[in-house]
């Protein structure tokens, strides 16, 4: 999906209405994206409907970050076409021209076979058919025949010079980046097919090295040509016309509708660099046969025939008769940027990079304060036991907190974690306090092939090998993290992590709430006696607080301590989060589980604040000794 963001420094329903009134064209008149000045939101999670936004339907607005920005609905691409259909009403999306044959229309940049000839393939692009033949390529000696309805032979096992094919990932060579392998069930089947024929002016023609065929750079729309003529590129042909493209190429124009015969040249062994091409010849060849050997050289190593050998993660290679022949995998396209929720990963010692969805974040924060893995943003003060965060499909983990109220009347903090990883039970308390199924432990601590638990600067960390983690500093601030496999498959108070805050309200019995207060206690767990406070749907209205020295600490926030974050994540909401916890704080320091949650929310967007303990004098659990309330009496 594509990102906007809105800002503006007008009041915000009327900025509202004022940055979604205008939205940049294209040339062709396409709506591209919206204009207008960044918006800040304060309902963390929720959607935004805007009724002066031209083509609503075709965007998504939402709270995120404390920034209401808008995701365009994915469309397909329509890079490198120039023959783009006029959009109706009811479209959010521009559509390339497909190809009309035999009365069945097929869309651009699809492929079908007619008839009882599976080697006979015709293709649609930007509204020009392309009929070409598969040249099989067979890299092994006893090649087995075809199968019925499939075109070429096949080949046991799937290796191609020395390169491993998967049925995921289809492999080319390098002496002819148009051969394509794939794999079957352990079959090896590999053929060349010829690049369909481009409907775009020659200047934005493009070849670049390695690929196997042009492509247009660009989109955009011809002036309609007079009534059953053609046109391909600039040109113009009448109905009934034949014309060449090239020495390979021959094409009709029959009612405005244009078909072309390509040849497809046959499969050469020796590198683009020593093939030539003779005068009025479609197909390049190779020089005359030289005598086989029965070893290569290649970087200054001698290979026997036969022997294989792996340049890097991409490229490999294999000596054939004393000649080096190498292979590469065909990376799948990649739509960047990456779509929300997810980030460019090149992992090490693979060839192909690839969008990674993230992992979802759950961060529970000082009087508590939630937010859910789908970024939903709420408060809620009960001081019980609580079911966090569990596997409610495969049951696999289970993360219950316990939040107690001391003193106070209203107010509630994070005092223990309790975590379930099959017949493992983690306690995590007060000053970094661990238990392991009831005894207390050192950290680094770790539980072979189930968990680890070490420490940072000022937390405590748990991995477990199920791909949940959790983060805990001690005090009142926990992190959960978990691996996408879990979404759609949790519940409790950090929500189902299925990508739609609207629903994170859910209740234990399934019924989606607005109000945080019955939603927080329909995931109460364990006896009464759990809770400092009776459990209470609409507990006893909090005082107000109005001190002087809360707000000096609290605007430490929006200073320039925090400045390289701020036009990232806008702190307000955190800021308000910050007034709510020093209300009853029995510290001085309360302040800064709101500023650490902050913090945390910079670092995954990659801004690093390394200093920020030491200009807002939050001191970590670690060197706390010193604290005029001692840590073990802070929540009481």
């Amino acid at each position: 999906m594509e990102l906007v963001s809105l800002t503006s420094s007008t009041p915000l329903a009327l900025a509202l209405a004022l940055a979604f009134l205008s939205t940049a064209r294209r040339c062709d008149g396409a709506s591209e994206s919206i204009i207008g000045s960044r918006e800040t939101c304060d309902v963390e999670g929720e959607d935004f409907t805007v009724d002066k936004i031209p083509n609503t339907r075709c965007f998504n607005c939402i709270c995120k970050n404390g920034f209401v920005e808008c995701l365009k609905h994915q469309c397909p691409s329509t890079e490198g076409c120039y023959t783009l259909l006029e959009s109706r009403d009811d479209e959010c999306c521009h559509r390339c021209k497909g190809c009309l044959r035999n009365g069945v229309y097929h869309e651009s940049e699809t492929e079908w076979t007619e008839g009882n000839d599976p080697c006979r393939i015709f293709t649609c692009k930007a509204g020009v058919i392309t009929e070409s033949r598969l040249r099989c390529y067979t890299p092994c000696s006893k090649p087995i025949p075809a199968a019925p309805g499939q075109c070429c032979p096949v080949c046991p096992g799937c290796y191609v010079n020395g390169q491993k094919v998967t049925a995921e990932r289809s492999v080319t060579t390098t002496e002819d980046p148009c051969v394509t392998c794939r794999c079957n069930m352990g079959r090896l089947t590999c053929a060349k097919q010829a690049c369909p024929v481009l409907h775009c002016p020659a200047s934005r023609i493009v070849h670049e090295s390695g690929d196997c065929c042009p492509h247009c750079k660009g989109s955009g729309r011809f002036l309609s040509p007079p009534k059953g003529a053609c046109m391909l590129g600039t040109a113009v042909h009448n109905s009934g016309s034949q014309f060449y493209v090239d020495e390979c190429t021959r094409c009709i124009c029959t009612n405005s509708v244009i078909s072309c015969t390509k040849e497809t040249c046959p499969v050469l062994e020796c590198t683009s660099e020593h093939q030539i091409t003779l005068p009025s010849r479609c197909c390049p060849q190779c020089p005359l046969v030289e005598e086989s050997r029965a070893s290569c050289t290649y970087g200054g190593r001698t290979y026997g025939d036969g022997e294989t050998w792996k340049l890097d993660s991409c490229k490999a290679c294999a000596c054939m008769q004393g000649k080096v022949r190498c292979a590469m995998p065909m990376c799948p396209p990649l739509n960047l940027p990456c779509p929300p929720n997810s980030r460019l990963e090149h992992p090490e010692g693979q060839c192909c990079p690839r969008c990674v969805e993230s992992d979802g974040v759950c961060t529970v924060f000082g009087d508590p304060h939630y937010r859910t893995f789908d970024g939903k943003f709420f408060s809620f003060k009960g001081a019980c036991k609580y079911q966090l965060a569990s596997d409610c499909v495969g049951h696999t983990f289970s993360i219950r907190v316990t939040n107690d109220a001391g003193s106070t009347r209203s107010s509630a903090w994070t005092k223990t974690i309790a975590m379930k990883i099959g017949d493992l039970k983690v306690n995590l308390g007060q000053k970094m306090k661990v238990k392991v199924n009831g005894k207390k432990v050192d950290v680094p601590y770790s539980v072979p092939n189930k968990l680890d638990v070490n420490r940072t600067a000022d937390s405590i960390v748990v991995n477990t090998q199920i791909g949940i983690k959790v983060l805990w500093d001690g005090i009142s601030f926990l992190e959960i993290s978990a691996s996408t496999s879990y979404r759609g498959r949790l519940c409790g108070l950090c929500g189902n992590f299925n990508s739609l805050p609207k629903d994170d309200f859910t209740t234990r019995r399934g019924r989606l709430l607005q109000d945080p207060q019955p939603f927080g206690q329909s995931w109460a767990v364990g006896a009464k006696k759990m809770c400092a406070r009776p459990r209470t749907v609409n507990p006893e209205r909090e005082r107000r607080c109005r001190g002087r020295k809360d707000h000096r600490l609290c605007n430490r926030l929006r200073s320039q301590i925090f400045d390289p974050c701020h036009k990232k994540v806008n702190p307000t909401m955190y800021y308000k989060a910050c007034l709510q916890d020093m209300c009853e704080c029995p510290t001085e320091h309360c302040y800064c589980e709101s500023f650490m949650a902050y913090v945390h929310e910079c670092k995954r967007l990659g801004i690093q604040l390394p200093h920020w303990r030491k200009s807002t004098r939050c001191r970590t659990v670690w060197d706390q000794s010193n604290d005029p309330v001692p840590l073990n009496k802070r929540l009481h």
